[in-house]
Formats: C-alpha cells, sequence, structure tokens
C-alpha cells in the first residue's frame, strides 16, 4: 500500500493513510459522529501522540486502557467520544494480533473472493455490515484490492462513481458530493419518520 488518499483533507494525516493498512483501518472506525476530516485526520494524531511514525498493532493493543484514553482525549481529542472510541481500536488491534499477528494488510491480502473479504471485514471489531462494505469499496476503488466479486460484495458503495460514501473521495470536489449524498440520506430518513400527532 502506498497511494496518496484525501480523506483526512491533511497532507501528513492523508500520507499515512495510503501507505498504512492499520492506519486505513483505524480511520474506517473512528468515522462515526464526527466528520469524515476528523475520523480520518485520528491514525496521524495517535501516531504523532504515541511518538511513531506508524500505527503498530502490538503496541496499541498493549497500552494500559486509561492511559490509552487519556491519549485519545488530550486536546484536541482524536474524536466525540474519545473514551468509547479508544477502547473500540484496543479491541481491533487485539483482535489483529490474535488472528492476524498483528498486520492489518493480511484481512485481505490473497483474499480472492469479495465475499470472503466482506465477511473478513465484518469480523473485525467496530465494523458492522455497511462499515465494512464501505471499506471494501475503499480498498477496491482507491487501494487496488479487488478480489473476484469485490463490487458486488460491497453493494451499492462498490458502483463506480456513486459518490455514497469515503470510497468515493479523492479531493475536495468529491468530499462535497459525498456530503450532499449523506444530507440527502438524513433528509430522506427524518421525512419518513411518523410525525407523532398533535394533542
Amino acid at each position: 500500500m502506498n497511494v496518496t488518499l484525501h480523506l483526512a483533507q491533511d497532507p501528513e494525516a492523508d500520507e499515512l493513510l495510503g501507505r498504512s493498512p492499520l492506519a486505513a483501518l483505524t480511520g474506517m472506525l473512528l468515522d462515526q459522529q464526527v466528520p469524515m476530516e476528523w475520523a480520518f485526520k485520528g491514525p496521524r494524531t495517535i501516531a504523532d501522540r504515541l511518538g511513531a511514525s506508524d500505527l503498530d498493532a502490538h503496541e496499541i493493543a498493549a497500552q494500559d486502557p486509561e492511559a490509552f484514553v487519556a491519549l485519545l482525549s488530550e486536546k484536541p481529542a482524536v474524536h466525540r467520544y474519545p473514551g468509547s472510541m479508544a477502547k473500540r481500536i484496543q479491541q481491533l488491534c487485539q483482535y489483529l494480533v490474535e488472528h492476524y499477528d498483528g498486520d492489518a494488510e493480511a484481512v485481505w491480502k490473497g483474499v480472492d473472493d469479495g465475499r470472503e473479504l466482506l465477511k473478513r471485514l465484518q469480523e473485525l471489531p467496530g465494523f458492522g455490515k455497511q462499515k465494512a462494505q464501505i471499506f471494501l469499496a475503499l480498498l477496491g476503488k482507491q487501494l487496488g484490492v479487488r478480489p473476484q466479486g469485490w463490487q458486488e460484495a460491497a453493494g451499492s458503495y462498490g458502483e463506480p462513481r456513486s459518490f455514497r460514501s469515503v470510497a468515493d473521495i479523492t479531493g475536495p470536489e468529491s468530499l462535497a458530493k459525498v456530503r450532499a449524498h449523506k444530507q440527502e440520506v438524513k433528509a430522506a430518513a427524518k421525512a419518513a419518520k411518523p410525525t407523532k400527532p398533535a394533542t
């Protein structure tokens, strides 16, 4: 892995995401309830605070949980919910150590079937089906990981130029399109909610 991503809209953070499988997975894990750029800037902030140039699953898994929460909580915080996210990142790293000897890339390296890769991603702590499909689409569209059937396994996120998720963000223009799509989805969900009758 060594590509230029534009998810954090910050050159140093994006450089790390493009060369570090664990950073990319961690950014995807953080991508909820905060703006996308904030989430994907997180791995770089964590690496800097650990005094490292990359994230190391063995090192993070072995961190004292309270110390790791403190690391994520330092201002500016890595996430709106640094405590629960610190726990999730450690769970992800512990899982990678246990199942993949700490090598995040081993989750997808050599996997030749899209459904199998989706299954592996869904087994990661903190990755539900939607998050796994978005990450699978990111792997296929921007990181050159394209096992057979990956687009079908990624669902609508795998469609070319669908601008539904981070998988399609390659710069400010596509970021704006993805943001607009997310707002449409939110508005549609809000409109679909039954309104309470007036009393």
